[in-house]
C-alpha cells in the first residue's frame, strides 16, 4: 500500500512514490502533484508550511 502525502499548495492527496516533484525546506521534504505547485511553494515556502 502506497504512503499518502498532501501537496501543501493545493491540498491534493497523492501517493508519495508518484509525486510529480519534491522540494527540501528546513530539513523536511515536501511532495507536489505538479511542477506548478512546487514552483509556487518555492516562491514563498512559509506561506504553505504548517506551524
Amino acid at each position: 500500500m502506497a504512503e499518502k502525502v498532501v501537496d501543501p499548495v493545493c491540498g491534493m492527496e497523492i501517493d508519495k512514490s508518484e509525486a510529480a516533484a519534491t522540494s527540501e525546506h528546513m530539513g523536511k521534504t515536501f511532495y507536489f502533484c505538479a511542477q506548478g505547485c512546487k514552483k509556487q511553494f518555492e516562491e514563498d515556502p512559509m506561506k504553505y508550511m504548517k506551524m
